[in-house]
């Protein structure tokens, strides 16, 4: 990839400019994104071997991007970023579209993991990760879901007790995506007992690669093995690498779940307009439907004319929130609006690709062209209602904190965590 250099003066560059300039860099620089990328869902396609590849060329991806001054469009020029507002980001957005993009550094790395740090961090941990991040030298996830604990990311039991200028890690947490190949994580864990159990929590940044921490990956239905499990047995983590104040990790873990929720619409991430991650599926339901078959069947149109009106709806609601809370006319809790909204559209798009496949969603062959594996992705659906907190968490933010309805009764209140009785940890 060549280098280009960016402009002398940031400052007075127009959003006409950079889109010239950004389209030219990305024309000369990448390649076309292949049109079966990101389809289906979570599916085993890579060995693992070819997985670390694609890993390490997104890390370069990210590189020539930051060398090319197109990386952090929305981040402060103190921490390596360009220090522009989200118009450049959305015109980089519409610029990438139909090009690759290091997708697997947005989400959890930049959002929510870079916002957290660059909202709640200290200025040493911003000088530190920030630019690490934005080269592709560091990539981060989230240690947030724990077995024992389920969407009740509160009632951590991972804990992590003082030692001086130190602190030792003891836990689990499960369901870390890519956490085999990652380099850092944001892990929320138990620092007082004796308080109720959203005053106790804090929040660290732990490094993944270290004898005390080991990495067990989780095989799911469709062969993946994506998500882990980790333990952690006496990590010590320096003060420094705290985030936030002691036991006030709720304060920081609101936002870090408000961060994940809104990654679409996020000034920190860069998703081409248009991609399956970003946009439209109907060209991939399209496929399925040519090659089941069924494109002169009435009964299959009907479903692309639904699936069609599902994704304008899916994104002028996801506009109209983002706006809302970039303008503050509305609370940031609505982001679990547009969560809500992204999980139940996207689980039924599944459902309509599997609707077009007959008996060959069931039992497919080699040459069944894009059919095949829809029965698998339909089994594997309700993943989008549970990654990024489930819709049963959104809809009840939604009633409590947007609607202003009685929040749902509590049986601990104010109780000691350690007096609150708990299911048996799944470890």
């Amino acid at each position: 990839m060549t280098v280009e250099s960016s402009p002398t003066s940031r400052d007075t560059e127009s959003l006409d400019e950079f889109r010239a300039r950004a389209r030219s860099w990305i024309r000369d620089n990448l390649e076309r994104s292949g049109p079966s990328s990101l389809v289906g869902v979570i599916r085993n396609e890579n060995t693992d071997e070819e997985e670390l590849a694609a890993v390490q060329h997104e890390r370069d991806l990210q590189r020539a991007l930051f060398d090319a001054g197109l990386a952090g469009i929305c981040i402060p020029r103190e921490y390596g970023g360009q220090g522009l507002t989200r118009p450049y980001q959305q015109v980089l957005n519409e610029e990438l579209s139909g090009y690759e993009y290091p997708s697997r550094l947005q989400v959890p790395t930049f959002v929510p993991c870079a916002a957290v740090l660059l909202e709640f961090g200290t200025e040493e941990q911003k000088q530190r990760h920030i630019p690490a991040i934005l080269k592709g030298e560091e990539l981060w996830m989230q240690m947030l879901s724990e077995p024992s604990g389920g969407s009740d990311v509160a009632g951590a039991v991972t804990t992590a007790v003082r030692d001086g200028d130190d602190w030792i890690l003891n836990g689990s947490k499960i369901w870390t995506t890519g956490a085999w190949w990652s380099d850092w994580a944001l892990c929320l864990v138990r620092t007082n007992w004796d308080v109720p159990k959203n005053r106790g929590l804090t929040v660290f940044m732990v490094p993944l690669k270290q004898p005390a921490i080991e990495v067990h990956r989780i095989e799911m239905l469709s062969g993946s093995s994506e998500f882990c499990q980790e333990y952690l047995t006496d990590v010590r983590v320096p003060d420094s690498d705290r985030v936030g104040e002691v036991d006030d990790g709720w304060t920081v873990g609101t936002r870090w779940m408000f961060h994940e929720r809104m990654y679409l619409n996020s000034p920190y991430t860069t998703i081409p307009a248009g991609s399956v991650r970003g946009g439209s599926r109907i060209s991939e339901l399209f496929d399925v439907a040519r090659d089941a078959g069924r494109l002169g069947d009435p009964v299959a149109r009907d479903l692309l004319g639904e699936a069609r009106a599902l994704e304008l709806a899916k994104q002028a609601l996801s506009r109209r929130v983002g706006q809302g809370m970039a303008n503050r006319t509305i609370s940031d809790q609505s982001a679990s609006i547009a969560r809500l909204m992204s999980g139940v559209v996207e689980s039924r798009l599944v459902t309509i690709g599997y609707e077009f496949t007959g008996a060959d969603g069931a039992a497919w062959g080699s040459d069944d062209g894009a059919v095949a594996e829809r029965g698998v992705d339909y089994l594997m659906r309700q993943v989008w209602c549970i990654a990024g907190g489930t819709t049963e968490m959104a809809r009840n933010a939604i009633s409590e904190r947007v609607l202003g309805m009685p929040r749902e009764r509590s049986h601990d209140p104010n109780l000691a965590f350690r007096d609150v009785p708990k299911g048996r940890s799944a470890g």
